[in-house]
């Protein structure tokens, strides 16, 4: 693979999944651990991604506000919102993760909604907060600079008081065979929490997403309820995952 070539391929993957972690690229790619680090530093010196150790973000996930353009696939996430917010009753307990999706979804709820959200997610906390009627509950805890959610043993603890309605899971990888997975593993607790003190599990993805997986296991398909992408429900993708007793959206 070229060095164009490459690099195109890092950057394409750091805006599907905001975060790239050098190893998993070093095999995927089958170049050098050297390699991988000239081609992220070139990146970041070009102001394409932000380079961290071990790895690199996105410029979109590293802000606390996100615009209301410019994000990666926003148009295909505006749909995913747009069918989530149909799940969500008056009186509902919400508990939501982070991710640009999620930032979507709070901005399609619609005024009249009265319901609770409670999320650690600083970005979903102050779109949120803009909400005429919906009452907000922070998680506290010690801030991941990354991923800009609260996360440790106290943001856990707090999520497991809880037994709320609906969770909205922001995914970062789904297939079959691994279930949903992720790359940062302090997220990965707190997102296991959130499904153990949930009623009902929604997992919200780009299709792009679908049959990808990364290092860290969140949980198998049969612990979700339900699949949200902007494709329609009889697409032949989604059929495994049907095939696997996920409702699809």
């Amino acid at each position: 693979m070229l060095k164009k070539e490459r690099q195109a391929y890092i950057l394409h993957q750091v805006n599907l999944h905001n975060k790239v972690l050098s190893s998993l690229l070093c095999s995927e790619i089958n170049v050098s651990e050297d390699t991988i680090r000239r081609d992220l530093q070139e990146l970041a010196d070009e102001g394409k991604v932000i380079k961290v150790h071990g790895g690199a973000l996105s410029h979109s996930f590293n802000q606390v506000y996100f615009p209301n353009n410019g994000v990666y696939s926003q148009n295909h996430k505006k749909t995913i919102a747009e069918k989530a917010v149909g799940l969500i009753s008056n009186g509902m307990f919400v508990l939501t993760s982070g991710g640009t999706t999620i930032i979507e979804l709070a901005r399609s709820l619609p005024p009249q909604l009265k319901a609770t959200f409670i999320s650690g997610s600083i970005p979903a906390i102050l779109e949120y907060m803009y909400h005429p009627n919906i009452e907000v509950i922070l998680i506290g805890d010690k801030i991941s600079k990354n991923s800009k959610i609260t996360v440790g043993s106290e943001a856990i603890a707090k999520i497991k008081q809880l037994k709320a309605d609906i969770c909205f899971l922001g995914t970062n990888a789904i297939d079959v065979e691994h279930g949903i997975t992720d790359n940062d593993w302090e997220v990965v607790q707190l997102k296991r929490a959130m499904i153990e003190s949930s009623k009902k599990v929604v997992c919200l993805s780009i299709a792009e997403k679908i049959n990808s997986a990364q290092p860290i296991r969140v949980c198998g398909l049969d612990e979700i309820d339900m699949l949200i992408t902007e494709l329609p429900a009889n697409d032949p993708l989604l059929k495994p995952y049907i095939d696997a007793g996920v409702r699809v959206a």
